[in-house]
């Protein structure tokens, strides 16, 4: 069996991703090794913060280009603000380019509910995206943004929620998948989305 890489770019939520993994008994590295990522089996790519300020330490670590690469081989997932980073622009801040992976830009949601958007909320499937077998139709997962993905083609939509407004949760074009929710922090559910993903390429 090989190894996920996860993503340290300096702005990750490493540490609970890590234990999720660990507890499902798939093994991960930490890194931002181009070597280690061409080597993995599968890549996550956390994110918390500002996507101007993250998007810069990621490219300085020299591993945009490299995920790029990555995406046309393996299994790569996205999570939070690393979900944002599969679009092609996100307008937070500045107008900033993303890895372009999933074509659409990230702003801000646009709802009358007060933001931040944290906590539970449920998941309407569609398209059936791989990493969701297995997970019943209103499963509770936990959100924590203020900022989403605007995806150009529906099909690339694998779940949305709302939130005063329908929101793009999950998006999935080939190897590459985002889940805008922490599925390390969203209990049974999110460990059967990480399970899932760590059996795509197994």
């Amino acid at each position: 069996m090989g190894y996920t890489a996860i993503v340290d770019y300096g702005a990750g939520n490493l540490k609970s991703v890590v234990n999720a993994m660990d507890y499902l008994g798939l093994k991960v590295h930490i890194t931002a090794e181009a070597k280690e990522l061409e080597l993995a089996d599968a890549i996550i790519l956390p994110g918390v913060g500002a996507f101007p300020k993250a998007w810069g330490r990621l490219c300085a670590a020299g591993v945009n280009t490299e995920l790029r690469s990555q995406a046309r081989k393996k299994p790569i997932l996205g999570i939070c603000l690393g979900m944002q980073f599969l679009f092609d622009e996100s307008a937070e801040i500045i107008s900033t380019p993303g890895l372009g992976l999933i074509p659409g830009r990230v702003d801000w949601i646009k709802t009358e509910c007060k933001l931040p958007h944290i906590g539970w909320n449920s998941l309407q499937l569609q398209n059936g995206c791989p990493i969701f077998r297995g997970l019943e139709e209103g499963s509770f997962v936990y959100f924590v943004h203020s900022f989403c993905g605007y995806a150009d083609d529906e099909r690339d939509v694998s779940a949305r929620t709302d939130y005063g407004a329908s929101i793009v949760a999950a998006v999935h074009r080939g190897n590459v998948y985002g889940c805008q929710f922490h599925p390390e922090k969203s209990g049974e559910a999110g460990l059967q989305i990480l399970r899932n993903f760590g059996e795509l390429n197994r």
